[in-house]
């Protein structure tokens, strides 16, 4: 089987191998990917450090051409790359295909960003001075992403630090090195200057530590878990370099007594069960008022007999499986903490098989809830849901709002006014009315607050804000 190579300095480069194995058939090896050293990072930093100079004054022609054709290639290989997504990750295909077609967007985006660069002219408050305010590139950029959006995340690190005119040493999860491979193969054979992006895959004790370690990293935006983001704070605070961190949630969707009831179900369902709750912006909490709790929690299990769990690629497939077998433990050990709690298991909680091995579970709803039991407050990352009762409004805002977390919270609601009130006392980074949790736009900022998030928020234009520094320049006239 061929061995995938990291890419250092514009080469591929050969290692040790890992497998890489399908959730949803545990028999399959989607393939070997490399194994990167500590060594093999260091490589790769000196490359883009020794790549940037050159990258950082490149023409804005040339990094839009280069994002433009990475993008036009991922849109046109969108049905083969969504199935190597879900062949790696366990997204059903629909969901697989709907992610790398955000991540061609991501790409065009941020191609036309590369020509709509700007800065500022302004006058001095002294006569016959002027000042000019521009954006430099950073560096460069260590990317460390997550295995739960093997290709959107990975796009919307690599595609603005590039337009921006950074060098990058990029570090995907070891569950999902398949989409992160193909990427960077694509930018490599778009055109992209030896040096100016390096791929090493590996573990990240090994790689990630090599990249926080190095004091020739000038920034590192990091997605993953609250842990491990606090030691990539901590280590880079020790080299005075820029960081950015997306980490945890326990996102809340509150239903109030005059919500719609099938919207309130559909945005619950698809929020805390669809891509098998292992999204940050899920929605783990429901918050439900008295009036209409035991109508939604009976609409919501109905809804939850029709999901089908089965393999990622079979048509029909609503719940694809855990990603591997770690998570699937962390899941069933949180329901049995849930049960301890005494919360009461209304759906599912159940491992189920299915025609091919897999890592396939009940989607999980416990009622009887609070906001104090842990199953309410410590992210689980799996489709386990929690539905707590409230008396009102006001209640329902306190307990979204203790938490944590801040990254995404959404209300269901037909009252303009207390959907107004929720969009401004909400504490959390993106709230959605009558909508799922989870799902942003490619061009708008994503982002949480409180100990969901750090440093400027990613996507869109604000995504200058972390990957450029700001020059102000004077001149006498």
């Amino acid at each position: 089987m061929t061995i995938y190579q990291n890419l250092i300095a514009g080469e591929w480069v050969g290692s040790d191998a890992t497998k890489n194995i399908n959730p949803s058939d545990t028999n399959e090896v989607v393939g070997l990917y490399a194994d990167g050293t500590a060594e093999d990072t260091k490589n790769a930093i000196a490359a883009a450090k020794a790549a940037f100079p050159a990258w950082s004054r490149s023409g804005i022609w040339e990094r839009h051409v280069i994002l433009k054709k990475a993008g036009d290639e991922i849109m046109a290989r969108k049905d083969e790359l969504g199935a190597l997504l879900a062949r790696e990750e366990g997204k059903t295909l629909p969901e697989a295909i709907g992610e790398t077609i955000r991540a061609s967007q991501i790409f065009e985006f941020f191609a036309g960003e590369a020509l709509r660069l700007a800065g500022e002219v302004i006058p001095s408050v002294r006569p016959n001075i002027g000042v000019e305010i521009t954006r430099d590139p950073l560096g460069v950029i260590g990317i460390i992403t997550p295995w739960n959006f093997p290709i959107a995340i990975p796009a919307w690190k690599i595609a603005p630090a590039l337009c921006y005119g950074n060098t990058i040493v990029f570090k995907p999860a070891e569950l999902v090195p398949a989409c992160s491979w193909a990427i960077v193969d694509i930018l490599h054979r778009a055109g992209l200057p030896k040096g100016v992006l390096n791929l090493v895959m590996g573990k990240g004790s090994v790689v990630g530590q090599a990249m926080l370690d190095s004091p020739d990293v000038a920034g590192i935006t990091f997605t993953g878990s609250t842990g491990t983001g606090r030691r990539v704070a901590a280590a880079s605070i020790e080299h005075n370099r820029k960081f950015q961190l997306e980490m945890g949630g326990k996102n809340p969707m509150v239903v109030l007594d005059d919500a719609d009831l099938t919207v309130a179900v559909e945005a619950a369902a698809n929020s805390g069960f669809f891509s098998t709750g292992q999204r940050c912006t899920a929605s783990s909490r429901l918050i439900v008022t008295e009036g209409i709790h035991d109508k939604f929690v009976a609409a919501l299990t109905q809804k939850l007999e029709t999901l089908v769990v089965d393999n990622a690629l079979k048509p029909g497939t609503h719940i694809g499986p855990v990603v591997d077998e770690k998570q699937l433990k962390t899941d069933t050990d949180y329901i049995e903490i849930g049960r301890q709690e005494g919360a009461k298991l209304a759906f599912g909680g159940e491992l189920i098989t299915r025609e091919t091995p897999g890592f396939y579970l009940q989607p999980t709803l416990f009622t009887e809830a609070t906001n104090q039991m842990r199953i309410s407050r410590e992210e689980i990352f799996g489709p386990v849901v929690s539905v707590i009762r409230v008396k009102d409004y006001e209640e329902a805002l306190a307990t979204a709002n203790d938490t944590p977390f801040g990254l995404s919270a959404g209300i269901a609601t037909t009252s303009l006014k207390h959907a107004t009130h929720f969009k401004r006392n909400s504490e959390a980074g993106m709230v959605m009315v009558n909508l799922p949790t989870a799902g942003v736009d490619f061009h708008v900022p994503f982002g949480g607050r409180k100990g969901s998030s750090y440093g400027p928020r990613e996507q869109g234009k604000y995504a200058a804000e972390f990957y450029t520094t700001v020059k102000t320049a004077y001149t006498l006239a």
